[in-house]
């Protein structure tokens, strides 16, 4: 299938017995090298845009991950085969399989949105001194902010089984997001490409999966990485710092954006009353320069 504005040659890379991992990398091999993670429930195509205006310079990698966008949506029953483990901590070996395959063990950037944040942390935690600047989008990297309400769009995928039907039964989280998450509505061609990868019950588990893993307290799998990520985030507050950040986002709002402020108060802070969760959709054309520049102005040394 054809996605617009999508002109790339992907990857695949077994990352573990029988489990394929779909990637981009884009750009020359000598050129320094940017990170980007996605969330959930988008897939490499959010990137798009930034890799296009970055591609003849930098060395731009975009993993999809394990049941998301075109990798492999392999089943998490006990008895399948191949068999993976929906959780944080196994997106977060994913990515440093990927990186060690590729040979990427010097300085990069690390670009984050959605879930990605929690990824891109999570790894950065043994890994800081490879991260050399942060392009942040839409994202936590720390628990949700107390007394801040989870919103029941997300609890209900979350914390109840009729959560779980609508969303591998109608594609209801995907598809919606393709709708709430944007404040200029999308194109109906890229709408499709955003949720052509979750076409059926059996390949809409990652997005459920995702849901279900949101780590809310110390009895959450997730919630050591997370915590850990947020009480060492400060650390990276020597780094140059890109804010990318839609306000209308009904999930990660201006709170979360005021968390990373706080963490990282040199940051350089493009902040927009009129985008929302996937704010490279709706600002691209905004974004992607400045982001451009910024790394320009910042060259890893």
């Amino acid at each position: 299938m054809d996605f617009p504005d999508y002109p790339f040659t992907g990857h695949r890379l077994e990352v573990r017995p029988g489990i394929r991992m779909h990637y981009l990398d884009e750009g020359p091999r000598d050129g320094e090298a940017i990170v980007a993670l996605h969330g959930n429930p988008s897939w490499s195509y959010y990137w798009r845009h930034l890799v296009n205006g970055l591609r003849d310079r930098y060395r731009v990698i975009v993993p999809d991950h394990v049941g998301m966008g075109l990798s492999d949506k392999p089943d998490d029953d006990e008895h399948a085969l191949p068999r993976y483990d929906y959780t944080l901590q196994s997106r977060v070996d994913d990515v440093a399989t990927l990186l060690s395959h590729l040979g990427i063990d010097g300085p990069l950037t690390l670009a984050v949105h959605d879930w990605g944040g929690m990824i891109g942390f999570g790894w950065a935690l043994s890994h800081a001194a490879q991260v050399k600047r942060l392009v942040i989008t839409n994202t936590a990297a720390f628990p949700m902010p107390q007394g801040k309400p989870m919103p029941w769009q997300i609890a209900l995928g979350r914390d109840y089984n009729i959560g779980e039907i609508v969303i591998r039964g109608f594609n209801a989280f995907s598809g919606g997001a393709s709708y709430l998450g944007v404040e200029r509505k999308m194109p109906r061609d890229v709408r499709r490409a955003y949720v052509a990868p979750y076409d059926s019950w059996r390949n809409r588990i990652s997005t459920v999966r995702f849901m279900q893993d949101i780590p809310l307290s110390d009895e959450d799998r997730a919630w050591p990485l997370v915590a850990e990520s947020g009480r060492r985030l400060h650390e990276f507050a020597d780094r140059p710092a890109f804010l990318g950040w839609g306000l209308k986002d009904f999930v990660f709002d201006g709170d979360f954006l005021e968390g990373f402020r706080k963490a990282l108060p040199n940051a350089d802070v493009h902040a927009f009353d009129d985008a929302g969760h996937y704010v490279l959709e709706d600002k691209h054309e905004v974004l992607v320069p400045a982001i451009r520049a910024f790394l320009d102005r910042n060259p890893i040394r």
